[in-house]
């Protein structure tokens, strides 16, 4: 871990951002005391997209909107207003 002054910090900031992004940490320090610790952001993991309709499904399943009711007649219900 390569540890920084706050005043280069602030001056190289746009390199010392390049090499985090390239998985290095950098650790900032104000009067030689640790003040903040520059990490790679966290990578998000795509979804399975199988997965995500699978729960969808499962989430529809068992859920009406009452007697008599239908979608066609919300929606028409909402273009009265």
């Amino acid at each position: 871990m390569t540890t920084v002054g706050s005043f280069e910090a602030k001056t190289h900031l746009p390199q010392l951002l390049d090499r985090v992004g390239r998985g290095e940490k950098i650790l900032i320090t104000r009067h030689g005391k640790p003040a903040a610790l520059l990490i790679p952001a966290p990578t998000e993991e795509k979804a399975n997209i199988k997965e995500v309709i699978r729960a969808m499904r499962a989430l529809r399943r068992g859920n009406t909107l009452g007697k008599g009711v239908s979608v066609r007649d919300l929606i028409e219900e909402g273009r009265r207003f």
